[in-house]
């Protein structure tokens, strides 16, 4: 049983509290966060103990793997702290919103040889994890064109948005990160465009929530990906990889497959309510192949470098979305 600390107990803290506790390979030992009421009632929850201040999480002998799923702008701090205590470490995307402290960051996990993980969930997906498996399997030859599609069912709080990083940063870093994945390639150029339509607000805070970015690979492929914060219809996600053989979708998901035949009409379930309805599954797969990871000494996947990397794409997206000009990536 691996003894593992959550740090964070805020909704994406609570998700993880239920898979720590339900997964057999895990001893769910503490719980912190900065507001007690919220480390008290997980940890009442899930038989686990309130760890009264981080030192007690880092330092702790009874802790083996610490999981970070608190604010943005601690992720990197308690990283160092991981690597510096020796702990293993799953974390929260993104590593920072400052791209220089991510790295240095990640530099502090090499250094010290501690194993870790980045929590990017989509990659656990069964259906993109199937359409990876026919590319990098060679059944429709050379890639030649990726479309992917994120849309979010209604526009989070301003208040959210305004400490998000924007929508590069937030929620098109997922995709940024699977286009490497599926494709085994890295970006060499983008260029985004992007309008607040949703809500006159969110230009206010310096956001879009529509936008359309173009991406050039090293091996000439392109990919287009379009992100909106609001359908009206449910969260919407699908990805199409075109090649010089074939063509491979992970198609959008509906909450059910049930049709119904009435009169002249054909009347389907409609999708997901929320993303998180669509993606609740993978939020376990993660822990669980950071946790077989451990158990077999193997390095986990996707590292915190394949994070770094993903967070060089949304810094180019953005600084590509203020300037309204193409960006080349540098690695």
């Amino acid at each position: 049983m691996l003894r593992f600390a959550l740090v964070g107990a805020g909704f994406i803290g609570t998700v993880h509290a239920r898979n720590l506790a339900a997964h057999p390979g895990v001893d769910f030992a503490l719980v912190y966060d900065v507001d007690a009421a919220r480390s008290q009632s997980i940890a009442a929850r899930h038989g686990a103990r309130v760890a009264p201040d981080l030192s007690t999480v880092f330092e702790s002998r009874e802790v083996d793997a610490v999981l970070i799923a608190s604010s943005t702008n601690t992720h990197a701090d308690y990283l160092v702290r991981a690597a510096e205590t020796g702990k293993a470490v799953l974390c929260e995307k993104p590593i920072d919103l400052d791209v220089d402290r991510a790295r240095r960051a990640v530099e502090a996990i090499r250094d010290s040889g501690v194993p870790a993980m980045i929590g990017f969930n989509r990659r656990f997906d069964a259906s993109h994890a199937a359409l990876r498996a026919s590319v990098v399997g060679g059944e429709i030859g050379a890639i030649e064109l990726i479309q992917m599609t994120t849309r979010g069912p209604s526009l989070p709080p301003i208040e959210y948005l305004q400490v998000s990083g924007g929508q590069m940063r937030d929620s098109t870093i997922h995709f940024f990160d699977l286009l490497r994945w599926i494709a085994q390639d890295d970006p060499v150029e983008i260029h985004v465009m992007g309008a607040a339509l949703t809500d006159p607000r969110v230009s206010e805070v310096g956001d879009v929530d529509t936008s359309i970015a173009l991406l050039r690979m090293r091996s000439g492929a392109l990919c287009q990906i379009d992100s909106t914060r609001r359908t009206g219809y449910g969260y919407d996600e699908r990805i199409e990889v075109f090649g010089s053989a074939g063509m491979v979708e992970s198609r959008r998901q509906r909450q059910r497959s049930v049709s119904r035949y009435i009169g002249d009409k054909v009347i389907e379930d409609g999708l997901h309510a929320g993303w998180y309805e669509r993606v609740e599954a993978t939020y376990y797969s993660v822990l669980d192949a950071f946790v077989q990871a451990l158990v077999q000494h193997v390095a986990p996947v996707p590292s915190l470098d394949d994070g770094l990397k993903a967070q060089i794409i949304a810094e180019a997206a953005t600084e590509s979305l203020k300037t309204r000009v193409p960006v080349a990536i540098t690695w």
